[in-house]
């Protein structure tokens, strides 16, 4: 069980404040509009959530349906991503507490896909400066079972930081975390991952490869 896990469902209020009346027509207009663009986004904070692609979906489906029914008041101009991923942090610690009152249902043959960057143009910007060279070169395959290697909070820190580009204070009100516990996450985080980095390369015969891990 993760620290996200067991703490308590976290307040979405931060990023709440109301707006002008609309039409439920010109509410589904603004909410398609703004948040169906970021279902890739959102599926792919799932996957780090849950691990299981079928438990990443309901999760995504859920975080719309209490998206929609908020949307009213949330303020535009705001971070809507982060708005999201709260509403989806809470989600999974609800369903993840329902899940320890029952047995456990889980599925062998789910295959994890993780939705990270393909290209390595998008790839973690905390990594560019020392292992770009590396990541230009490593399938993306090995770049997913790296950060899949992760501890879970470690792993969600990073990818709030470095895949979707969350401000501190911002995965802080995510993961229900003080700010302090948020940067030392995404700093040993990163090191971990720099570190399998340097050493999957190193496997692949990459020249320079445990110099970067250094």
């Amino acid at each position: 069980m993760t620290n996200l896990e067991s703490a308590a469902p976290l307040q979405v209020t931060s990023y709440l404040a109301p707006i002008p009346a609309e039409s439920d027509v010109e509410l589904a207009a603004r909410f398609e509009r703004d948040v169906i663009p970021l279902l890739d986004t959102l599926f792919g904070g799932a996957m780090r959530l849950t691990r299981q692609r079928a438990d990443a979906e309901d999760l995504v489906q859920e975080t719309l349906v209490r998206a929609y029914a908020g949307f009213r008041t949330f303020q535009q101009g705001t971070n809507l991503k982060g708005w999201l991923f709260r509403i989806q942090a809470n989600a999974h610690i609800n369903n993840y507490r329902k899940r320890m009152r029952r047995p456990a249902e889980l599925s062998v043959d789910t295959t994890l896909e993780w939705q990270l960057v393909a290209d390595a143009g998008r790839s973690p910007r905390a990594l560019r400066s020392a292992e770009v060279e590396v990541l230009e070169l490593l399938p993306d395959n090995d770049i997913r079972n790296a950060l899949d290697a992760l501890p879970a909070d470690f792993r969600m820190a990073v990818y709030y930081a470095d895949v979707e580009g969350l401000a501190i204070k911002e995965i802080g009100a995510i993961m229900g975390t003080p700010l302090g516990t948020v940067m030392s996450r995404i700093h040993r985080g990163r090191s971990r991952l720099r570190v399998l980095l340097a050493g999957i390369a190193a496997d692949r015969g990459y020249r320079g490869a445990h110099n970067q891990a250094g």
